[in-house]
């Protein structure tokens, strides 16, 4: 899978030129459009996505197969905001926020009980997801995307709602900002990253859960207040 990217950083949207018969992972309702031909299962429990995930319990996705004679698949985010391509080489993989994943080459693999979220989390079930395997891996993010460079010795503490990926190579752990307050795990509520270089890390100017939150504030979003 090849990936062209088209109107960021504000609007991103990504094309997916796909071989023939090439399948590719799409987060759900993410599709724009897709060349003539090109099938969709949206099952997502089927043979092809246990043998792409790990989990037993592996996420909603819409897997897309482009016909004999190769195609294209456009997906976009529903929030404004810039992409990110990662390629996973097989070395390394990378803890993604649940949602900020668009695409997902065939070859990669997406899985949210990770092991190491046990590490991490106290859980191998929360707010964050792992991607494995190889191929390219399209990101999405809430505002404008930052890079963080880590280099050994560098220390950075950022909001979970703010983060968009890290290289599970990276040194990482979750700590409350108050012990009394009240923390979760699933939606990282009340908790921070403290990360330690060398490494990567991709954050995002504007948090979703800061939309909810004002949305929810305004009376748009019903039990919201």
């Amino acid at each position: 899978m090849q990936v062209r990217t088209r109107h960021t950083p504000g609007f991103g949207v990504a094309r997916l030129l796909l071989a023939p018969a090439e399948p590719v992972q799409v987060q759900p309702g993410a599709m724009l459009a897709t060349s003539y031909g090109v099938a969709i299962e949206a099952k997502p429990r089927s043979n092809l996505l246990k043998s792409l995930t790990r989990s037993a319990n592996p996420p909603p996705v819409s897997v897309f197969t482009a016909p004999t004679e190769g195609g294209w698949v456009d997906v976009a985010p529903s929030l404004p905001g810039d992409l990110h391509v990662l390629e996973l080489d097989g070395s390394v993989g990378w803890c993604v926020a649940r949602n900020a994943w668009l695409a997902l080459a065939g070859t990669a693999a997406l899985d949210t009980q990770w092991a190491g979220f046990r590490v991490l989390l106290g859980s191998d079930e929360g707010f964050l997801a792992h991607l494995g395997g190889t191929g390219a891996v399209v990101l999405a993010c809430y505002g404008a995307l930052d890079v963080v460079t880590l280099r050994p010795g560098d220390f950075i503490t950022v909001h979970p709602g703010h983060v968009v990926g890290f290289a599970d190579a990276v040194q990482s752990r979750l700590r409350a900002v108050n012990q009394g307050g009240t923390q979760s795990v699933r939606t990282g509520e009340g908790l921070v990253f403290d990360f330690a270089g060398p490494g990567i890390v991709l954050t995002q100017t504007r948090s979703p859960r800061g939309l909810v939150g004002w949305l929810g504030s305004n009376g748009l979003v019903p039990g919201k207040s």
